[in-house]
């Protein structure tokens, strides 16, 4: 297996001026930008006392500068703990504290509402966004910071040379980055990964969807979060594409302005984002059509064209949208199916850094999330058609929970697989489908199992349901809705609602699991950063 940092070492000495990371309509950086800036921090690191495998937090929204920082810290063998800058300050600190952090790379508005005294071990804060000293208690770290370029300038007068590169690669079994993550079940944890864990999942994205210099990306999921850290921005950079970040989370109309510009060659993005293009634009187009629809070669027309339309507004050189973190409703992969969009639905998390399960496009079964990635299992007498839990193991596969003995004790099997929660089938060729989480699964007085997350696929095709959580109360089955209404609904219709959605979902449901109650809430459910539903919080 190659070492993920060889292949970045290998792209910056060919890639030398080619640009590397770009803030779209903003800074940019090119390979050689990059090489200087892992050497400029090498030299703090040496003048600070800062010693490899030193932990060193990110929080910050996603820009090109943030990237930077990532190289810096894992280039120079220290641990990067990226945190999600949506998180809480008091668990910013906590985590930040726990993670046993000596450098906080943030920004000014994040810091000003975190309180030092709670992170001991922190040694410095320093802004991500412009280089600036935010905070220190250590003043070698300060000097260090502010005298780096000086240092620099002193062993090499006219500047690094390709040539002088050389990043380690025997530490494929050394620790990497500590990610905490929310989950939907649970207390965050910070998962460990390897080097090693990087570099398989850089070599399996290289064999399943390969890219070359000079191609590009648009980075729009949270680099906090394992999934938009190692597809959207580590397996493309390293292989010399350039990728642009959007920051924020872009409105629809600046996201497809950015595709067109940029003409990513793939799309990494959550289901959500996708089902959002099927409500504003294709179904909509579709509902124009809906006479032409009953007449075959008409139907093919309309969904070439539909095809092409959105190819040409992800800027027409898209190979495969790239989507995870949740299940797609069926009534936009069906309709993803018949236009023939070059699409997938990957299982993963950030345990797995993140892949668990992955298909291209071409080959990928519809329902299914794709094949194991690596060794997996189903825990069932019959694995194909009685749901059991998914256990896995790999070269991918975290080596445990950072300082917490009770979730590694309860994570993996005595013979060494790693207990995902989830509950699934493999078919007879070995695609995966996902049938819940153990711990939302209802067990109904009868003995069935119900799993919630089938009910909630038959919810979403209900008039009015924009995303819903299943749960049981008191020996009901209760279903908890957000739904988008139009502004001109009248209040008889409103008030009629939750037995319109109840008696339409039932409709399609075995006696078992019908739903008894509908409760409509105000807002959108609260999610995590993959954007699953945060379960734990409405049960």
């Amino acid at each position: 297996m190659k070492h993920y940092l060889k292949t970045l070492e290998e792209t910056i000495r060919q890639q030398w001026d080619q640009k590397a990371l770009c803030d779209y309509k903003g800074d940019s950086f090119t390979y050689a930008d990059v090489a200087k800036s892992i050497e400029l921090f090498r030299i703090f690191l040496s003048e600070a006392g800062i010693t490899k495998r030193s932990k060193i937090a990110i929080c910050a929204r996603n820009c090109a500068r943030w990237a930077m920082t990532f190289w810096d810290i894992n280039v120079n063998e220290c641990v990067v703990v990226p945190l999600l800058a949506d998180f809480h300050p008091s668990a910013i600190s906590t985590f930040t504290h726990h993670s046993d952090s000596v450098l906080l790379f943030t920004d000014k508005e994040i810091w000003e509402k975190l309180n030092p005294e709670q992170m001991s071990n922190l040694k410095a804060a320093i802004n991500v966004k412009d280089g600036t000293m935010l905070w220190h208690r250590d003043e070698t770290v300060a000097e260090a910071w502010k005298n780096r370029e000086k240092a620099y300038t002193l062993q090499y007068p006219t500047g690094i040379a390709k040539e002088q590169l050389s990043y380690p690669t025997d530490n494929m079994d050394k620790l990497a980055i500590i990610n905490y993550t929310s989950g939907t079940t649970g207390v965050p944890k910070g998962v460990m990964l390897t080097y090693g864990a990087i570099s398989d999942t850089d070599e399996f994205s290289n064999s399943h969807f390969p890219n070359k210099p000079g191609e590009t990306v648009v980075s729009m999921l949270p680099m906090a979060h394992m999934y938009g850290l190692a597809i959207e921005f580590i397996h493309p950079n390293v292989d010399g594409v350039t990728v642009y970040f959007l920051g924020k989370t872009p409105s629809p109309s600046t996201l497809l302005k950015a595709m067109q510009e940029v003409k990513p060659y793939m799309v990494v993005t959550v289901p959500l984002v996708m089902e959002k293009v099927y409500a504003n634009s294709i179904k909509p187009a579709l509902d124009k059509q809906k006479w032409l629809l009953a007449i075959p070669q008409a139907r093919n027309l309309i969904y070439k064209i539909i095809r092409k339309k959105l190819m040409a507004a992800f800027g027409g050189q898209v190979r495969g949208f790239i989507m995870g973190g949740a299940a797609l409703k069926p009534e936009v992969e069906e309709c993803f199916s018949k236009i023939h969009l070059p699409y997938t639905v990957g299982y993963g998390m950030t345990e797995a850094c993140p892949l668990l399960g992955f298909e291209w496009c071409s080959e990928f079964v519809p329902g299914s999330c794709g094949k194991p990635v690596h060794d997996l299992r189903i825990n069932s007498e019959d694995p194909r058609n009685i749901p059991g839990e998914i256990q896995v193991r790999g070269a991918n596969m975290t080596i445990g929970y950072y300082k917490n003995p009770e979730a590694n004790a309860a994570s993996f099997t005595e013979d060494g697989w790693f207990r995902t929660g989830d509950l699934g089938l493999v078919d007879a060729e070995n695609n995966i489908f996902i049938r819940g989480r153990i711990k939302s699964m209802i067990l109904n007085s009868s003995g069935q199992n119900i799993y919630p997350e089938e009910l909630e696929a038959v919810l979403s095709g209900c008039p009015y349901v924009s995303e819903s959580v299943v749960v049981e109360r008191k020996g009901k089955i209760v279903a908890l809705v957000y739904a988008e209404l139009p502004e001109d609904i009248d209040t008889t219709t409103k008030a009629g609602l939750p037995d319109l959605i109840r008696a339409t979902a039932n409709k399609s449901l075995p006696s078992y699991s019908k739903i008894n109650e509908v409760e409509l809430v105000d807002v959108p459910f609260e999610k995590t950063p993959k954007m699953s539903i945060k379960r734990f919080l409405y049960q």
